[in-house]
């Protein structure tokens, strides 16, 4: 199965060396499942040629906000709903959850809270799954259709499915605790409040059930394009 991923950032350039950049992660997260990948790096203006291209769409984090003014989301938000529309299935990690709910008409914004960052427990239909995050933005409004599939009492939309069409995280499975380390020396200081950074660093080298949420994105996507490949047979007699 042909997935393309479309790179919404970059991770620091002193930590991309020793731990590789987001389609980097995101390749060793999916590795053995029987995917191919092609990356586009939308934050620089490269877009695949159509929603088509690939089977299924994976967008990456980012350093920036859906709702900033850059040249490049508008298209970007373009090409999710032509994907939506045309049931080419989605996959969304951070601000590619957070992109695709703006896209078809949620609301994001930063969290009156604050800051999520490191080792978060998070309830996925009754099974606790423990993951790192790290974000200040959330998904406030859902958009039509999306419904809840992982949350927790600091994030009520961790997870979000919408039905045949697209499946978002808020957390990041594709981040092991060497990279959230890079990222509170690269990114976090005067940023991140110390009193968090602290309780990310105490839960470094705990459980992570980032292996759970890569079987859940390969069921999603095999399952949408089973169904879509099904649907285009029925349409063809």
């Amino acid at each position: 199965m042909q997935i393309g991923i479309l790179q919404c950032g970059q991770a620091p350039e002193t930590l991309k060396d020793g731990l590789g950049d987001y389609p980097d992660m995101f390749m060793r997260l999916l590795a053995g499942r029987g995917l191919e990948f092609e990356n586009y790096h939308v934050e620089n203006m490269q877009f695949p040629g159509s929603v088509h291209d690939a089977e299924g769409w994976l967008l990456t984090g980012s350093r920036h906000g859906a709702y900033e003014p850059h040249d490049w989301i508008p298209p970007l938000e373009d090409f999710i709903r032509n994907a939506y529309a045309a049931s080419v299935p989605l996959v969304g990690i951070c601000f590619g959850h957070q992109i695709i709910a703006q896209a078809l008409g949620g609301k994001v914004e930063k969290y009156a809270r604050g800051w999520s960052v490191g080792a978060q427990d998070y309830d996925f239909a009754g099974e606790t799954l423990t993951l790192n995050a790290w974000h200040q933005d959330q998904v406030t409004q859902r958009p039509d259709g999306a419904e809840i599939a992982g949350q927790n009492e600091f994030c009520e939309n961790a997870a979000l499915i919408y039905p045949g069409r697209a499946y978002t995280v808020q957390a990041h499975p594709e981040f092991k605790d060497d990279f959230v380390e890079g990222l509170i020396e690269t990114r976090a200081k005067g940023v991140v409040p110390d009193a968090l950074l602290d309780t990310a660093r105490s839960r470094m080298g705990g459980k992570r059930d980032s292996d759970r949420i890569a079987d859940r994105i390969e069921a999603f996507f095999r399952a949408a394009v089973s169904d879509r490949q099904g649907a285009a047979v029925l349409e063809d007699r």
